[in-house]
């Protein structure tokens, strides 16, 4: 009979987030021998993680940290909600995100190579995901550099961790209309901050289409700039943040709800798990 109690199964799982199954059956095979059995653990999650790579990852959470000049917002992503909400994982992203803090990492490839407690945001990545044995993968990293910033990070179920994060750089004084602001993104979802900021490319193409749509539905065509004009304020007001009507009253747009606090946005990141 190998030499370990169940006091030993319970501290190897509390110390690697094992199953319980495995965990057995890794201290059996290492004759009670924990630091034996944390090794066959790893090594047989490793390996795992090559049979994982095709898995989609439709769970998780995201994370925030701030440094002096920016917020980097995360989205570290797993297979299931039961890990989304696990201790370990839930640690793992507060580890890899502080670890960004002052790296001024801006995209995942940087990411992962940035150093951490010995190794790196990648290899720790997998190692983690290696023990808990789902596939975890950092799916998205942004950075938002400014002078004053909000963030709103909002759970989706009131059993997991925040699903949705927003980051808003600002400057001015009135941070409760930001904190406001952060909140109607995550709700309304805007790609740009302004009009301006739309690629000519997609204006065309939007305006190519609502022309097309307003012909196809019989429109004067002595009417047709009007028309199209009013269809592409329309795409303005989905896609840029300043042209939205404000979430907590459709009567005003954020750009006037913006101006009348006296801030001024700089930049936004919203992340939503899984999408």
């Amino acid at each position: 009979m190998a030499n370990f109690s169940l006091e030993d199964v319970k501290a190897l799982r509390e110390r690697l987030g094992t199953g319980m199954v495995d965990t057995k059956n890794a201290l059996v095979e290492a004759d009670g021998d924990i630091e034996k059995a944390v090794e066959i653990l790893r090594l047989k999650g490793a390996k795992g993680n090559a049979k994982r790579a095709d898995r989609s990852t439709s769970e998780g959470l995201v994370a925030v940290v701030e440094s002096a000049t920016a917020v980097t917002l995360i989205e570290l992503a797993c297979e299931t909600d039961f890990v989304a909400k696990n201790d370990k994982f839930v640690a793992l992203a507060d580890k890899v995100v502080a670890a960004l803090a002052d790296s001024g990492a801006e995209t995942v490839d940087a990411a992962l190579a940035v150093a951490v407690d010995g190794t790196t945001v990648g290899a720790l990545i997998e190692d983690q995901a290696a023990t808990i044995g789902e596939k975890i993968e950092l799916r998205r990293v942004a950075r938002i550099a400014g002078e004053k910033f909000a963030v709103y990070l909002h759970r989706t179920s009131k059993d997991l961790p925040p699903q949705i994060g927003v980051v808003v750089a600002f400057t001015g004084d009135d941070v409760e209309t930001a904190r406001s602001i952060a909140q109607h993104i995550s709700f309304a979802d805007p790609t740009y901050l302004s009009r301006e900021d739309v690629p000519e490319a997609d204006v065309e193409n939007e305006r190519r289409i609502v022309e097309q749509i307003s012909r196809e539905e019989g429109k004067p065509e002595a009417a047709l700039p009007k028309i199209v004009e009013g269809r592409l304020g329309a795409y303005f007001k989905q896609v840029a943040l300043l042209e939205q009507d404000y979430a907590r009253d459709n009567k005003l747009n954020v750009g006037k709800v913006i101006a009348d606090a006296g801030l001024t946005v700089t930049g936004f990141a919203r992340f939503k798990v899984g999408a």
